[in-house]
This record gives C-alpha cells, structure tokens and sequence, in this order.
C-alpha cells in the first residue's frame, strides 16, 4: 500500500481506473478512440484503466491528462477523481 497523507493511494488509482472504465463504456467508446479524442497514446490509457503506471506502481497521471480524459469522455473532472475521506 502507498500512502500519501494518509490516504491508499493504491486504492485511489484503482478507483479512478474505474471510474474511467465506466465513464468510456457508457459512452459507447473503445479505449483507442478515448485515446485519440484526449490526445495521448492508447497504451498509456490503458495503463489508467488498470490503474497503474508501471507495474505495481499505481496510477498518478498529470491534471492536464485528466481534464483532457473528462473532455474526451464528455463527464465532468470530479465524476473521474473521487474524493477524499
């Protein structure tokens, strides 16, 4: 488990993992085209949905990617980032 400030940071990224899954699937998209609509490489998406950046070491994408993955998805930011506590 990583933490940080207390919160699982593992935990979270996976939750965000899902959240994206959901969002996509509800959207009728496949990840390739999410990808392409947000700008980045379709590996790298599905490396969120998983929930991990390299193996065993979750997920921590840059603000600018999830705005992107919300616009791309047409959902707000806070429907992909849960919150805290």
């Amino acid at each position: 488990m990583t933490t940080m400030s207390g919160v699982d940071w593992d935990a979270y990224a996976r939750d965000v993992a899902q959240r994206l899954v959901e969002a996509r699937e509800r959207a009728g998209l496949t990840q390739d085209a999410v990808a392409r609509r947000a700008g980045i490489a379709t590996f790298t998406y599905q490396k969120l949905e998983k929930g991990e950046s390299n193996p065993g070491t979750p997920a921590n994408p840059r603000l600018q990617t999830i705005v992107a993955l919300a616009h791309a998805l047409e959902v707000d930011v806070c429907d992909l980032v849960p919150r805290q506590g």
